[in-house]
């Protein structure tokens, strides 16, 4: 074992010298052969696609030009596809080496309008001085607002034009957005019953199953902490938009928006009980069928068990 050892020591030491078993290259040889493998390889890059992008990464005319390559020698539209990954910060950081390239507008209305995906300044004519950077500020400053007085917030964005004053405008700008803060939105909805009804009208839940559009809908209106009449509400209105996205479904299960309200109500209850660290005797299958259809006649017994099954296999609908 020892030999053995001592042979693959040897072995890699002579490989780390240039030799081989069955021959061997001295360093000047090897290196010689590798420069030239470069040199073939970097011409046929140059010709291939003009300017090599690999060459102008590694290839320093002098220490001045070491590190990260200069943006401005690329082609324009790979510099703003490198800039457009950045936040708004970094972007920031950025414009002051790149001045030209990262404030551009079109990067910073790329930044706009992933974060805020609906204003109703977008859809008129900028006025004198308009910038996207610019708005980019005033939309994090009026969210920041939001945050902490949802009222005020609303007002500044209208006071900006970037909102018009239209339930229907702010329901929009509300639902292409994550950046409010969800308990202060609930509050904003519970009083603005106007923008509620704009927002849940946004929701498509055609041909979906309906634990899976119930948790669809409670991501973007969060459902209360406990049990009232703003949950009552946000319930039937619920049933009523999911029936309204699939009649042909509701005709075939023979389901109404009241039949709807009562199976979101019980899969409210059901993933309580099955999440909840509280309660030890969890609700069977059987007794959620029987349970269910007590109060919904006309569901059949395998659409309830489905209704289970989802619930026991991905979890709360409201979390």
């Amino acid at each position: 074992m020892g030999q053995g050892l001592w042979r693959v020591a040897r072995n890699q030491q002579l490989q780390q010298e240039g030799y081989s078993e069955q021959g061997y290259l001295t360093r000047e040889q090897s290196r010689r052969m590798a420069a030239s493998n470069i040199s073939n390889t970097s011409h046929r890059k140059q010709v291939q696609g003009g300017i090599d992008i690999y060459h102008l990464l590694k290839a320093r005319k002098s220490k001045e030009q070491e590190g990260f390559i200069n943006l401005e020698m690329l082609p324009p539209e790979l510099s703003f596809t490198i800039l457009s990954y950045l936040n708004a910060t970094d972007l920031c950081l950025a414009s002051c080496v790149w001045q030209d390239l990262a404030n551009d507008e079109l990067l910073w209305q790329g930044l706009c309008k992933s974060t805020w995906g609906h204003c109703s300044i977008y859809n008129k004519n900028p006025p004198l001085g308009f910038s996207f950077r610019k708005l980019y500020m005033q939309l994090d400053e009026g969210s920041l607002t939001f945050n902490a007085n949802p009222d005020e917030g609303v007002n500044y964005f209208m006071s900006k034009g970037i909102l018009d004053d239209s339930p229907k405008e702010i329901a929009k700008f509300i639902f292409c957005t994550r950046t409010l803060n969800w308990k202060k939105l609930r509050i904003y909805l519970d009083e603005r019953r106007d923008v509620l009804d704009d927002l849940v009208t946004l929701h498509n839940f055609r041909n979906q199953f309906l634990p899976n559009a119930l948790r669809e809908f409670f991501r973007h209106i969060h459902a209360p902490e406990e049990r009232g009449e703003y949950l009552e509400t946000l319930i039937t209105k619920f049933s009523h938009r999911f029936c309204a996205c699939n009649p042909d479904l509701m005709r075939e299960l023979g389901l109404s928006p009241d039949a709807v309200y009562v199976l979101c109500y019980s899969l409210i209850l059901l993933s309580i009980d099955l999440t909840s660290p509280h309660v030890k005797n969890k609700m069977s299958k059987r007794e959620f069928i029987r349970n269910t259809r007590r109060a919904a006649q006309n569901i059949s017994e395998d659409f309830v068990g489905h209704l289970y099954d989802n619930i026991y296999l991905i979890g709360h609908v409201a979390a």
